[in-house]
C-alpha cells in the first residue's frame, strides 16, 4: 500500500486537515528524503554498500494496549519503541518511520496528533524521519502498525544465530519492570487498598514500574556499540519474555544454555513490587516481556573487555548464564545449586 495518509470512511476526522498538520510538524527537510509525506510513496536515498534493515509491528486496542490505563502518547511511545528495539537488536542505525492506523469514527484528530506525539518522542532522539503511512476508519478499535527502516554495515548485522558453545550469556538493564508496571496498572482499587494494609510499595517503585511499562527504553546505542566492536554473537530483544526469546537464539543456532537465577539483574522497585504482592521476582523476569532489554552472547575471550568497556560507556550489563551443546537443552540453576528444565512462561499470540 502506497506510503500516503488516506481516510477510508467517514470520520470525525478530516483526511486533509491529518495531512497537512503531520506534513507541518514532522515532514522536515534532509537531504535522504527526497519526498516524504503527502504523495504516493516515499522516496529516500541510503549510502551505497550499505544493509538495509526494515521491521514491523501491528499493535491491537484490547491485545496490546488499553485505553483505560495508557494515554494516546504513552501508547504512540511504546509502538515506536517496540520497533527500535528491533533495529537495536540487530545492531542497527533507525532512519526512516512509516505509520499505518486504523481507528474508530469516535476518534479525534487530537487523538490521533497525541499518538504521534509519542510516538515521535520516541524516535526524535535517534533523528528518525517520519516519512509516510496510511490511515483507515474502524469498527473494532484502534489498529497501530509502524514500520521502521534502518541500516547497517555489510555483514555487521546482529542475528540469533550466531551463538556458540562457551559463549556467555548476558542481557542489558534489568528485566520484569514492564510486567510489573502492567500488573500495576490493572490491580482494581480494592485490591490496592487491601495490599496497601499489608506491604508498602512507594510511590517512586510504583511511578518507576509504571514508566518502564508505559515509556520503555530501546537500546539502540547499546546494540550499535555492541556491533561495531565486535562484542556480541548473536542477540535479540525482550519483547515477548526471557524465557521464550532465549529460546529463539537456542533453536536458531542449535544450542542450549544454562542460566543462572540468581544472577539475573532485577531493579529495586521490581523486588520491592514482588515482596509487596507475595510473587517471586525471578517469575516477573522470566515472564516479562516489553523491557525491551537485549539479550546476546559473547565469545569467552571477549568478555573481559566487554566489561571494561561498558564500565566506560555507563551500559549497564549483567552476565546471567552460558551457552552449552544442543543436547544440554534449556536449563536453569536456582538459588539452590540445582538445575531444572526452563520452562518457556513467555507470552505467544493465539494460545
Amino acid at each position: 500500500m502506497a506510503p500516503t495518509y488516506r481516510l477510508k470512511t467517514r470520520s470525525t476526522v478530516h483526511e486533509f486537515d491529518l495531512i497537512h498538520a503531520l506534513r507541518k510538524q514532522y515532514n522536515l527537510r534532509t537531504p535522504s528524503v527526497i519526498r516524504g509525506i503527502g504523495d504516493d510513496a516515499a522516496v529516500i536515498t541510503s549510502k551505497a554498500g550499505q544493509w538495509t534493515v526494515l521491521t514491523t509491528d501491528l499493535l491491537t486496542e484490547g491485545i496490546h494496549f488499553d485505553l483505560r490505563t495508557a494515554t494516546m502518547a504513552d501508547i504512540g511511545f511504546r509502538a515506536a519503541a517496540a520497533n527500535l528495539s528491533d533495529i537495536a537488536a540487530m545492531g542497527g542505525t533507525p532512519h526512516y518511520l512509516l505509520v499505518a492506523l486504523a481507528f474508530p469514527r469516535t476518534a479525534s484528530k487530537q487523538h490521533v496528533l497525541q499518538l504521534y506525539r509519542g510516538m515521535m518522542a520516541a524516535c526524535r532522539p535517534h533523528r528518525i524521519r517520519l516519512i509516510g503511512g496510511d490511515t483507515s476508519a474502524s469498527n473494532g478499535g484502534w489498529f497501530i502498525s509502524l514500520t521502521l527502516i534502518g541500516t547497517v554495515l555489510p555483514r555487521k548485522a546482529l542475528f540469533r544465530n550466531g551463538a556458540q558453545i562457551g559463549d556467555s550469556l548476558y542481557v542489558t538493564g534489568t528485566i520484569g519492570d514492564a510486567l510489573a508496571g502492567l500488573k500495576l496498572l490493572n490491580e482494581p482499587p480494592a485490591r490496592v487498598k487491601r495490599h496497601s494494609r499489608t506491604a508498602t510499595l512507594s510511590v517512586r517503585h510504583r511511578q518507576f514500574l509504571i514508566g518502564r511499562h508505559l515509556r520503555p527504553t530501546a537500546r539502540v546505542a547499546e546494540g550499535q556499540w555492541l556491533n561495531t566492536h565486535g562484542f556480541a554473537t548473536s542477540a535479540i530483544d525482550i519483547s515477548d519474555g526471557l524465557s521464550g526469546d532465549l529460546r529463539h537464539i537456542c533453536e536458531e543456532s542449535h544450542v542450549g544454555v544454562e542460566v543462572n537465577l540468581s544472577a539475573l539483574p532485577l531493579s529495586p522497585a521490581c523486588r520491592a513490587y514482588a515482596a509487596s504482592r507475595k510473587l517471586d521476582p525471578m517469575n516477573l523476569a522470566m515472564t516479562g516481556g516489553e523491557d525491551y532489554e537485549l539479550l546476546f552472547t559473547v565469545s569467552p575471550h571477549q568478555r573481559r573487555r566487554l566489561e571494561r568497556a561498558s564500565l566506560t560507556r555507563g551500559f549497564p550489563l549483567t552476565c546471567i548464564g552460558e551457552i552449552h551443546p544442543s543436547r544440554f537443552g534449556l536449563q536453569a540453576l536456582s538459588h539452590q545449586g540445582k538445575r531444572h528444565r526452563l520452562a518457556n512462561t513467555s507470552y505467544t499470540h493465539f494460545t
